[in-house]
């Protein structure tokens, strides 16, 4: 909340999304879902890239994120998000790998063996 004698911040953003993506909404390929891991690669960035790249790429050179915290950390739309890792994986400059598999389910018997050992031994 503002305290009545602060002033409210005149606009959150100054740029709308579609112009950050050169009006590109939508991908033609899905490569990108909420919980694909994504990175910044080795490849040295050029000095040419759009602040909301640089940004991006500053943001993933600390390790893998999910696409979901991508867009919660740079406060930009999934899909305007997914635009600009395109580009960047396009170019070489991120590299992806999908979310860890589910956990198999595990034998019901296995579990109920492993509570009697438990309960035998701490009571």
């Amino acid at each position: 909340m503002i305290a009545p004698d602060e002033q409210e911040p005149e606009s959150a953003q100054l740029v709308r999304p579609y112009v950050i993506t050169n009006g590109r909404g939508r991908l033609d390929n899905d490569q990108f879902n909420l919980i694909t891991l994504v990175t910044a690669s080795d490849q040295v960035r050029p000095n040419h890239l759009d602040p909301e790249k640089g940004r991006l790429l500053d943001l993933c050179a600390g390790g893998y994120l999910s696409v979901a915290e991508i867009a919660g950390h740079m406060g930009l739309p999934i899909g305007i998000v997914k635009v600009l890792l395109s580009d960047l994986s396009a170019d070489g400059y991120l590299l992806t790998r999908a979310p860890a598999p589910p956990a198999q389910l595990v034998d019901v018997s296995l579990l109920q063996e492993v509570l009697d050992g438990l309960q035998a031994r701490f009571g």
